[in-house]
């Protein structure tokens, strides 16, 4: 089992300046406590998401760290010129000397991707030919490519990543259906949800590996969770009820004001409701541990995603937490998933 961190960047306490610099406090953290990747999202006016160009942050992060893994989880490739961002990518591996992670996505949001004029029915498209074109140019120094969104006829790109061909690639999966494509194309995966969703989805994700004759080391299969550590049950539950309120205020914002309900995540609104659907554990680091032994263990995932800042909680609060399960926690969940 490795260990991530993942991070909305939604609005908290703090003046935004301030905020950035705490989560780089915590970057930091993490990288001491050994963790393989931070993984950032991207989110278009709302509180949810304060990186709305996550490669600025991870650039700092990029400087702050020197072994810990990062990036975006995901770039909205709907909203992406791909050249441009395949210079971006090209730029954060170099500056990171390879420590690149390159999530990518559609956008899950209509209302975001309406803001910058993009339909909803246009994601899918104009995401699979913005993946065509980064990943072209990530391998080639000219680039031409035909289309229904995007033409280029023999564009000179000047960079390269240091990872080759591309740096890895991470998608986040809701359905057994998406489990093919990545599987085949040897793409990490992110999911959430009971141990039986869980198991569904690797377990598909297993199948469609082995039926492509793919070998080698198995990709990442992530669980994520938000983690509430403190030194009893009730201190670490109110605190997450406390936190998560704010954080799901956020979240559901834009889906509010449009009249809408979430695509493809089930969030409850409470902790509570979190806890029950398998999406997040509060507690002590014995309480923590065990709940996730238990879910990582009968999900068949071998990646471990944690939320650690999220909502109003302070950064004494989440370092709490961190030190608690890099302590306590990991040690013991680190044996499960061993042997893929």
């Amino acid at each position: 089992m490795k260990f991530g961190v993942f991070d909305h960047m939604d609005r908290g306490p703090l003046p935004l300046g301030e905020q950035y610099e705490a989560r780089l406090r915590l970057v930091e953290a993490y990288e001491r406590a050994g963790f393989h990747a931070y993984h950032l999202a991207e989110h278009h006016a709302t509180p949810l998401g304060l990186s709305p160009s996550p490669g600025v942050f991870l650039a700092a992060v990029a400087q702050r760290t020197r072994r810990l893994r990062f990036g975006p989880l995901v770039y909205t490739l709907a909203l992406h010129h791909p050249l441009r961002l395949a210079e971006e990518i090209c730029m954060l591996d170099q500056m990171s000397g390879g420590r690149l992670e390159l999530g990518i996505g559609r956008g899950i949001s209509p209302h975001e991707l309406g803001y910058y004029g993009v339909a909803a029915e246009q994601a899918h498209g104009l995401y699979t030919e913005a993946l065509d074109v980064v990943l072209l140019a990530l391998t080639q120094s000219v680039v031409t490519y035909s289309g229904k969104h995007f033409r280029f006829s023999r564009v000179p790109f000047e960079l390269s990543p240091v990872q080759r061909p591309h740096p890895p690639l991470w998608y986040g999966v809701a359905k057994p259906e998406s489990t093919e494509w990545t599987a085949r194309n040897r793409v990490n995966i992110v999911c959430g949800g009971h141990a039986d969703r869980l198991a569904a989805l690797t377990g598909a994700y297993r199948a469609h590996w082995a039926a492509s004759g793919n070998s080698g080391p198995l990709p990442l299969l992530g669980m994520r969770a938000f983690v509430v550590i403190a030194d009893t049950d009730a201190e670490a539950l109110a605190i997450a009820r406390r936190a998560y309120r704010v954080w799901f205020s956020s979240f559901i914002k834009l889906w509010d004001e449009h009249g809408t309900r979430p695509i493809n995540a089930d969030f409850g609104d409470s902790f509570d409701a979190v806890m029950k659907s398998g999406q997040g554990v509060a507690g002590t680091p014995e309480t923590v541990r065990r709940t996730l032994a238990a879910q990582a263990s009968a999900g068949g995932v071998n990646y471990l995603v944690c939320r650690f800042a999220f909502g109003d909680l302070t950064l004494a609060e989440s370092l709490r937490s961190l030190d608690l399960f890099a302590r306590d926690c990991m040690p013991g969940l680190a044996r499960i998933g061993e042997g893929g």
